[in-house]
């Protein structure tokens, strides 16, 4: 059988403007433009740079990558909203995408006119959109303003019924963007239900998403954009691996320092220490973490309490502590001055792999003095064997005992 989708050697191209002269008073400017001399000058830029994959049938695939690294910009051109600068797609199949809220509707028709009008884009007849008509209707729950002009609908009944349609109407490729990410809780996991059963159907699925989670539970395949080029394809749960090890989101900002608003608190940017005290950046599967506070109070506060939470890459949180949790710890009342605070992170099943720290600092009156969610990372490696595949996120060793059976 062939590939349903086959991508060979795409590029694309863009011209980037820049003012040379940006500060320019409008006097300044006119001189220029009756002297012909141009303020603006331009560069390429590939956004993609030969891109080749091809796509199974039934294959549900994950496209992950940082922002800027050219996945919006690879659907765009497989759902022919733009052309490739070079390059060939070979698609076997209807294409249905949902890529940006509103993107295939025209604002002055109703909800009505605008479901019919997109299943005809798809190259269905009338009477297959009838057929699945009530099923779109209400998974998007605008039935009550289906013959109201798409203008008046909010982003999120937008969404909904843009969603509803591309899902529904059953085309044999469903491109689906981080669009989701705007919809509220309750519809995500309404999408993603959704995707998961598309998926078994024998559709396939182009789906981009910074939920690592999502990617790895709905995605046989993924597909790692690195600067407009394929860095890695191979099984979900690997290429996120791979992904999540190589990209220090958390230290393109990290600060040395951290300040509260209003002055009275500078923090030096927590860190981990080992049992000699030492600064250490990964931890071996079994050791027990610390992570160290280094405070200096300008005045005094009253019952600070610092928080911390463990969360994996894809956003799910491990647990939350806080400092007056233990009943054991005891800081000054009110705090003041300088001092060093040390929290020893017990996790004897935490699977190895790479987490992200969330902490905070707040005041007796609950308010939030500093707050961090991006500059600090625990990494666990394994000590006894290489990981194999996606391990879930508890690691235990169990008792194994061995027999011969004697008659």
């Amino acid at each position: 059988m062939k590939p349903i989708l086959e991508i060979q050697n795409i590029s694309k191209k863009f011209r980037i403007s820049h003012e040379l002269s940006p500060y320019l008073t409008f006097q300044g400017r006119l001189l220029n433009m009756l002297r012909f001399r141009s303020t603006v000058t331009s560069e390429e830029f590939w956004a993609l740079k030969d891109i080749s994959f091809s796509i199974e049938p039934g294959e549900s695939i994950g496209i992950i990558g940082k922002n800027g690294a050219g996945k919006s910009t690879l659907l765009k051109i497989l759902s022919r909203i733009t052309p490739p600068s070079s390059g060939k797609i070979i698609s076997r199949g209807r294409i249905a995408s949902l890529l940006e809220v509103g993107t295939g509707f025209h604002p002055e028709l109703t909800g009505r006119e605008n479901i019919f009008l997109n299943g005809s884009i798809l190259g269905m007849k009338r009477k297959e959109i009838t057929k699945k008509f009530d099923a779109i209707v209400d998974f998007s729950g605008v039935e009550k303003f289906l013959d109201t002009p798409l203008k008046h609908y909010s982003s999120g009944m937008q969404l909904r019924l843009a969603f509803a349609v591309a899902a529904f109407l059953e085309p044999e490729i469903l491109i689906i963007d981080e669009v989701l990410a705007v919809g509220d809780a309750e519809f995500q996991r309404k999408c993603m239900g959704k995707m998961d059963e598309v998926a078994n159907s024998g559709r396939t699925i182009l789906f981009v998403s910074h939920n690592m989670g999502a990617i790895k539970s709905l995605c046989h395949k993924a597909i790692l954009i690195k600067q407009g080029q394929v860095e890695m394809i191979g099984p979900s749960a690997k290429v996120v691996e791979h992904y999540l090890a190589t990209t220090q989101h958390h230290a393109e900002n990290v600060r040395e320092f951290i300040q509260s608003k209003d002055g009275k608190i500078n923090l030096k940017l927590p860190y981990w220490i080992d049992a000699q005290e030492e600064k250490v950046n990964t931890y071996s599967y079994g050791d027990n973490p610390t992570l160290r506070f280094e405070l200096e109070l300008s005045q005094p506060i009253e019952n600070l309490v610092i928080g911390l939470a463990l969360v994996t890459k894809d956003g799910s949180r491990i647990f939350t502590s806080h400092s007056n949790d233990d009943l054991q710890f005891k800081l000054p009342n009110p705090a003041n001055g300088k001092f060093t605070i040390d929290t020893r992170i017990d996790l004897p099943s935490l699977s190895p792999g790479v987490y992200d720290i969330i902490f905070g600092i707040k005041d007796k009156n609950h308010d939030t003095l500093i707050y961090s969610e991006d500059e600090i990372v625990l990494e666990l490696n394994y000590i006894r064997k290489e990981k194999d595949g996606d391990e879930g996120l508890l690691w235990h060793t169990t008792n194994w005992q061995y027999r011969t059976n004697v008659k």
